[in-house]
Formats: C-alpha cells, sequence, structure tokens
C-alpha cells in the first residue's frame, strides 16, 4: 500500500510539473538547477552502483530518520536496500566535492563529522559547528551548493 501511495504521489508530481511547466516558475528552476549539483556530486545509484542518469531520469527519494535527500538510479532500486558500500562512496563524493567547513572555512578532516539540514548532508570540522549551522540553515546550505558547483567545475576544467 505504501508503494502504492509513493508511486501515486510521484504520478501526481509529474502532472503537476507537467501542467506547471507552461509557466515558468523561478523557485521550481531553482530546485531544478540545485537537483542537477547533487546528482553531479552524488554520481551513483546507493542501491544498484549505477551512474545515475544511466537509466533514465534519476529518482529522488528521502530516506532514514532524518529524511536526508539522495537520488536513486530509477524506480526499480525503490523496492531494494542500499548498499553500504554504495552508501559510503556517496558520502565520500559529497564530503570531497564539499572539502571545507562551511562554518570555519577549515579544510574537512580525514574522518569529518557531519549533519543533515534540511535532508542534505552537509560535513563539519568539529561537533560546535553543527550548532552553528542549525542557527542559519539557508545561508550555509547556499555556502555548501556553491562548494559542490565550485567542485564539479574545476573537475569539469580538468577534463
Amino acid at each position: 500500500m505504501k508503494v502504492f501511495a509513493f508511486t501515486l504521489s510521484i504520478v501526481a508530481a509529474s502532472f503537476c510539473s507537467v501542467a506547471s511547466s507552461a509557466e515558468p516558475n523561478p523557485r521550481q528552476a531553482a530546485q531544478d538547477k540545485r537537483d542537477q549539483i547533487h546528482i553531479a556530486v552524488q554520481q551513483i545509484c546507493p542501491v544498484s552502483g549505477q551512474k545515475l542518469g544511466s537509466m533514465g531520469p534519476p529518482v529522488k527519494v528521502a530516506i532514514g530518520e532524518h529524511k536526508e535527500q539522495v537520488f536513486f538510479c530509477c524506480k526499480g532500486c525503490l523496492k531494494r536496500r542500499i548498499d553500504p558500500k554504495h552508501w559510503a562512496t556517496i558520502h565520500a563524493n559529497f564530503a570531497q566535492a564539499q572539502g571545507i567547513c562551511p562554518v570555519m572555512k577549515h579544510k574537512l578532516p580525514e574522518n569529518p563529522k557531519w549533519t543533515i539540514v534540511e535532508r542534505q548532508i552537509v560535513f563539519v570540522c568539529c561537533p560546535p559547528c553543527t550548532k552553528k549551522i542549525a542557527a542559519d540553515p539557508k545561508s550555509f546550505l547556499q555556502q555548501v551548493d556553491a562548494l559542490y558547483l565550485a567542485a564539479l567545475q574545476t573537475d569539469e576544467a580538468r577534463r
């Protein structure tokens, strides 16, 4: 029943996005751009390990206690379990792309601490930084997204 309700919500969301595509929505455009950045940083599906986009458009899901937002390669992966190796790779991808603590601006340590802020993982250099992020989440999430984008542009320039 939950799968049916989830599938129904995906279908309903698809119709809403098609219906609203006639009128440009700046907020939706910004979210779509943000999603594309996160897909590029995440790189792989946490279930199959397949490159995101290789099986059609990635599927956005919220998982875990804090409803962390990630992308699956396809709807088929919604019925399967996350592979811990792929999950670790995804977290390493996000940490590497972020590179620095958004609070202290220090390079992230080898095993950085992390927190989930508005369904997004944010790596920090030390636990007290999580409290500062909680006080102004939107500002820090914008900084983290800017770090992701810079890392992607650097990777692209190297190719």
